[in-house]
This record gives structure tokens, sequence and C-alpha cells, in this order.
């Protein structure tokens, strides 16, 4: 993948890779996220009964140890991300790095792109083995099929998405532990708290745009048909996507107009 990128950026992207490479704490993620994901999914996979069409999720509850597998590598991927990139100025390295690379749009672009690379390779071990867990232990309990496909895609899609997310938010926050703060507490108390609200406001599909529940709607195709809080899935994808790009493309622009 290196070799075809173009030439002034390879270096950037060689000292990105070894970053993350090199740091215990991504080498210990690197394990973590895919054990849990075998364990939920042989779990779930032999503990559920036979495929339900009418269930939720709509791939059956077989599937349920894949969905929790893809949303600790979503969390994941958007802490990585955040910690990435805060964690330059944290370590008051960026300073440093730029007296090696001065190009900030190239420098910028290099983190983005191994950030992403990472969570991509990330999602698809978790894909991979909660499919061999499901297969193992329930292969007479799902139906591998164009929906079950699309739920992979969309974890592929929205695991890269937070990644890039994370890493928008510590550029612009310049912060490790506040952007992780930042995006966990959204995600896991402050979003779920405003579907609430909207809810009892009458206004649920004021939901439908904001990045959580484009999220689940992402990733939990034709899942969740009744409810008024998530949109389709293409329309999710495209709030989830002017997300990523509205977060990231402002940590971008941080870089570029903000001295260090």
């Amino acid at each position: 993948m290196i070799d075809t990128l173009p030439a002034d950026l390879v270096p950037t992207v060689n000292s990105e890779v070894r970053k993350v490479t090199t740091l215990r704490p991504s080498q210990i993620l690197g394990v973590a996220v895919p054990a849990i994901a075998i364990v939920a999914s042989a779990v779930t996979a032999v503990l559920s009964g036979p495929a339900d069409p009418k269930s939720n999720p709509a791939t059956g509850a077989a599937t349920i140890g894949l969905y929790l597998g893809l949303a600790v590598a979503i969390l994941v991927a958007g802490a990585f991300g955040a910690a990435g990139s805060g964690g330059e100025y944290r370590y008051a390295t960026m300073p440093i790095t730029m007296l090696f690379s001065p190009h900030r749009d190239r420098l910028v672009a290099a983190k983005l792109l191994v950030t992403a690379g990472f969570a991509l390779a990330a999602a698809l071990v978790v894909e991979l083995v909660s499919m061999a867990c499901l297969i193992g232990f329930g292969h007479d309990k799902f139906d591998i099929g164009l929906r079950l496909f699309a739920v992979l895609g969309g974890g592929l899609l929205a695991t890269v998405c937070w990644s890039l997310i994370g890493a928008g938010l510590g550029l612009l926050l310049r912060t490790a532990t506040g952007s992780i703060v930042v995006l966990l507490g959204w995600l896991i108390i402050v979003e779920p708290l405003v579907w609430l609200v909207v809810k009892a406001m009458g206004i649920a599909g004021f939901a439908t745009l904001l990045p959580g529940a484009a999220t689940v709607s992402t990733v939990a195709v034709e899942s969740f048909p009744d409810t008024d809080l998530l949109a389709p899935t293409p329309a999710a994808i495209v709030v989830l996507l002017l997300w990523t790009i509205g977060v990231a493309g402002a940590g971008w622009w941080s870089v570029r107009q903000r001295e260090f």
C-alpha cells in the first residue's frame, strides 16, 4: 500500500506507522479487541435460538456477538484516533515532528490515513473472528446473505469513520484525554439522553441527524425499522460521512491555522 502513495508522503506515513506499531497500548488493543469479539460471538452463537426473521437485530440473535464486537471496535477506534493525534500535544512532539515534516497538510493527511488504515484492519479482524465463531458455533442459527454482508460493510465503514472523528477531535482540542472523554461521553451518555429528550418532545426525527444514531443504522442494517430515532441505512451513511468530514476537517483546519 505504501508503495502506491505519492513519494513525498511515504516518509511521513512510515513515521506514523512506526508510532502506532511500537506503542504498547496499541499492541494491547490489537489483541484485546479481537479477543472480546471472539468471546462475545461464541457465547451468543451458542446460547441463541434459531433464526427469527422478525427479531432484532434483523440478522438474528446469534449475530449479537458480532454487533458487540463491532461496537467495541468502533469505540476503541475513536479513542485510538483521539489518543494518536491528541497525544502529539500532550507529549509536545508535534513541534518536533514539524521540524522533519514542515508541510502541515502532508502531516495531517498521513496521520489520518494511518489512523483509518489501522482502524480498518482491526474491524476486519473483528469481523473475521466473529464470523468464524458464528459458523463454528451457530451455523444453523443465521443466514449468510446480502443483509449480513451489508452489516459487515457498515461495520468497516463506521469503524473507519469514528477513528477519523477521534483523530479530528484530538487535533482540534489538542488533548488526548479530553478528546477521548468527549467522544466516549457523547456516545455512551450524552446522545442516549438526547434521544430520550427528543422522543419525549415529539421530535424524535432530530436524533437521525446525530452521529451515534447514524452509526447504529449504518451497522444494524434493516434492524429497528419501527423507531423514529434511526434513519434508513443509506441516509444514515450520508449523515455519518458528513460528521466525519466535518470533525476531521475541523481538526485539519486547526493544524493549518493555529501555532503550536
